[in-house]
């Protein structure tokens, strides 16, 4: 376990994630909002979790993670801290399973993550990416303490980013 919350549990990924996982990554709003990784089979999820997720927290010391409701333990979504190069700040993310969207739970799991970051990793700036159109996202994030920077279009992606910072 790396996070509790009053209703929420966060701990690291692991291979035993791969369906849900699955699940997430090909739900309609994980596309539209975040984008297509490509990811079709169990295999394919198993290999996501391994190069995406796992090698984050050798990396980095941390990564996206698994979020549970307490005494539930099936998976409803990933929230954590992603470093990538292409922003000069970690980025706090997050992506639930459309069924528990509206329930509060990104905003408990990425406050819970924002506090993290600061208290142990000593991050004193973070930043936060999302698709313009996604109004819930950036709500959750303007609740937790983000101010909108700007919209830009980074390098490599297809559509431009409402870029956030806290």
């Amino acid at each position: 376990m790396i996070l509790e919350t009053p209703r929420l549990t966060l701990r690291e990924a692991g291979a035993e994630d791969a369906a849900f996982v699955l699940d997430l990554l090909n739900a309609p709003g994980f596309i539209q909002g975040i984008g297509d990784r490509g990811v079709r089979t169990l295999d394919e999820a198993r290999g996501y979790i391994e190069t995406r997720i796992l090698s984050s927290y050798r990396d980095h010391g941390f990564g996206m993670w698994v979020v549970t409701p307490k005494g539930e333990g099936q998976a409803v979504g990933l929230c954590g801290l992603v470093r990538r190069e292409i922003l000069p700040h970690v980025d706090l993310g997050y992506a639930f399973l459309e069924r528990y969207w509206g329930q509060g739970y990104a905003q408990e799991a990425a406050g819970a993550v924002l506090a993290h970051a600061r208290g142990v990793f000593g991050l004193a700036t973070m930043a936060a990416i999302v698709n313009p159109d996604n109004l819930a996202s950036r709500r959750v994030l303007e609740k937790i303490g983000f101010r909108l920077v700007d919209i830009r279009q980074l390098e490599g992606w297809d559509q431009p980013s409402a870029y956030y910072c806290a």
